[in-house]
């Protein structure tokens, strides 16, 4: 059982990586745009997460406040992409400071899971 939840950690932290990664090729690019696939690595890094935080086959106490700060700062992620999606379906541009604020806060939150214990 140990395995399988490491290998969902695993998933959730590839997640962050499309997400992070998709991020960064548009800024080195000098795009402010929101694309599909940042829109995949945050689904695929929310659910690996909720499975992460049901107690499946675990010895230990879960950290419920890491796992709600880290939910909190996905969820302004996912609204911080959603708002820059509707705007790109307008004709707007996204915001410059929403678009850093997805950078930081994908780096923010893969940070946080992986330091704090």
């Amino acid at each position: 059982m140990e395995i399988l939840r490491h290998v969902v950690v695993l998933v959730h932290l590839v997640g962050f990586a499309v997400l992070f990664g998709a991020w960064v090729v548009e800024a080195v690019s000098r795009r402010v745009r929101v694309t599909r696939l940042m829109d995949y690595g945050l689904l695929i890094a929310l659910l690996a997460g909720l499975a992460l935080a049901a107690p499946w086959g675990i010895s230990y106490e879960l950290n419920y406040i890491k796992i709600g700060v880290k939910l909190v700062v996905l969820l302004v992620i996912g609204g911080l992409l959603g708002m820059g999606a509707a705007r790109q379906r307008r004709g707007a541009t996204v915001p410059v400071g929403a678009f850093w604020a997805v950078g930081i806060l994908t780096l923010l939150n893969a940070g946080l899971g992986v330091i704090w214990r």
